[in-house]
């Protein structure tokens, strides 16, 4: 009987977490939503062109966000997230654009209309600090949320 129990103590400890995760996870979802312009951008190590960043905008509804460059996609991804990691995780299931096909690891932070993201070169690694250098093939950006 005791060992019915503890492993039922377990069972339900284990539904909790993941629970309490999933809605962690929600919540922090919920963030990344809504229209945002960019702020800044670099790629191995180099700035975006003004021009170019000006253009940059990025909408995510629910767990899929893109990016633009006017009016052409540049990226459709689907993410996955998971807050609960230093720094927090962000993953790109590309659906479309020039990695469509490929899985893209990253970090992100998100500080109220800012939004911060580290990503490794496509099928790479996950970067592990909010940096870019000549040859890396990583990408940093950072976003604002549109006001509407």
């Amino acid at each position: 009987m005791k060992m019915i129990r503890k492993i039922t103590l377990v069972a339900l400890a284990a539904t909790i977490s993941s629970l309490v995760w999933a809605a962690q996870n929600e919540v922090e979802l919920a963030k990344l939503q809504g229209e945002w312009s960019m702020v800044s951008g670099s790629a191995d190590g180099q700035q975006m062109p003004e021009e170019m960043r000006k253009e940059m905008k990025r909408v995510c509804r629910g767990d899929v966000t893109t990016t633009t460059l006017g009016a052409r996609t540049f990226l459709k991804a689907k993410i996955t997230i998971d807050p609960s990691k230093k720094p927090k995780t962000i993953d790109y299931e590309m659906l479309d654009g020039f990695t469509k096909g490929k899985k893209q690891l990253g970090i992100y932070e998100v500080d109220g209309d800012r939004f911060k993201s580290c990503f490794g070169k496509p099928d790479g690694e996950r970067p592990t600090e909010f940096a870019t250098k000549p040859g890396d093939g990583r990408t940093l950006s950072v976003w604002k949320r549109d006001k509407r």
